[in-house]
């Protein structure tokens, strides 16, 4: 065999190999194909139209990125095909995101896009938690949805002239005030009491006692920095809030499918309820508005949105036509 020829052999696999395509792993198809199965579902259960709401998804790995569900993806994608198991075109780029990431904004081509890193790389750490916070980022979906979502969030008057969206994350609250904290603190410890009291007098007075600290607290507050509590609570506490919701339908009724209660990584449903729970209600009394800066408004506007559902029943109806403040249903 000549010179030409061995190099050749040596030559043609080295390309072949270059050229092939990355694939999605057999544990993220699955997780992604029951984040599906349990939206699909829970239906409408928790919140009105939302199985028409959008779901572009994009998983994000060490070295690639897969987009799932989306009506037009960047040219800087190629396809790898359909997927039966996800029932979708699936797309791929080289990884321009964090692997850890656990968001949805308009991520490709403008479309509103959960943004979510491999179980094992966020903080949802195993398979059914990740599915969970997954329906979490698509109720994000639905409010983004609504038509009147951004013009409203304009008339907030809260960007003070920011473009990209990020001063959602960076509003100077005034975390660090001690008058505030203590409020604060004050207003968690009324919220658990309010949760935990029983039926009738003892709950109605503990609701009344919560709310007057409400109002007090909002008070305290410039009305910017009110405004921006406010639709932190509605816009992030109750998404923690339906994630709570998700978990708790899926441990009374929902069966998961064989292959993703064949993960090693999998945990029932129940316990994942208990512990979102724990999570919102246990550690009430113990939020820190200093430490934890804009991370108290998730499991305080999910309590909330517990203490609604007590209180005043289809309180959802109202939620995206009064928006960003729970108090309104209150009354």
């Amino acid at each position: 065999m000549n010179r030409f020829v061995i190099f050749f052999f040596i030559l043609v696999p080295t390309l072949l190999i270059g050229q092939e395509k990355p694939s999605l792993q057999q544990e993220d198809r699955v997780r992604i194909a029951e984040a599906f199965r349990l939206a699909e579902w829970v239906g409408n259960t928790v919140w009105e139209n939302w199985d028409k709401a959008p779901f572009a998804f994009l998983l994000v790995t060490p070295e690639y990125e897969f987009l799932l569900h989306h009506p037009n993806p960047f040219p800087d994608f190629s396809p790898l095909g359909y997927d039966e198991l996800l029932k979708s075109e699936v797309h791929y780029r080289k990884r321009v995101y964090s692997p850890q990431l656990l968001a949805t904004f308009p991520a490709v081509n403008g479309e509103q896009t959960i943004v979510i890193g491999q179980a094992g790389n966020t903080m949802a750490k195993s398979s059914t938690p990740w599915v969970v916070v997954a329906l979490h980022e698509h109720f994000h979906q639905l409010q983004y949805a609504r038509p009147d979502y951004y013009p409203d969030v304009e008339k907030l008057q809260l960007s003070r002239g920011e473009q990209s969206g990020m001063w959602m994350l960076n509003y100077p609250f005034p975390y660090d005030s001690t008058v505030v904290t203590t409020a604060f603190s004050r207003l968690c410890s009324l919220l658990a009491s309010a949760l935990k009291a029983r039926e009738g007098e003892s709950l109605r007075s503990e609701v009344d006692r919560y709310l007057e600290a409400r109002r007090d607290f909002k008070n305290l507050l410039k009305e910017d920095d009110y405004r921006y509590f406010s639709f932190q609570l509605w816009q992030e506490g109750i998404a923690r809030y339906t994630e709570y919701r998700v978990a708790g339908l899926a441990s009374k009724g929902y069966v998961p499918s064989s292959e993703f209660q064949e993960l090693p990584d999998f945990t029932p449903f129940d316990s994942v309820s208990e512990s979102l729970r724990k999570g919102i209600v246990d550690i009430l009394p113990t939020l820190n508005l200093a430490e934890s800066k804009r991370s108290v408004f998730y499991p305080f506007g999910a309590a909330e949105g517990l203490l609604l559902d007590i209180v005043n029943p289809g309180w959802q109806r109202e939620y995206f036509q009064e928006k960003f403040d729970l108090e309104k249903y209150f009354r």
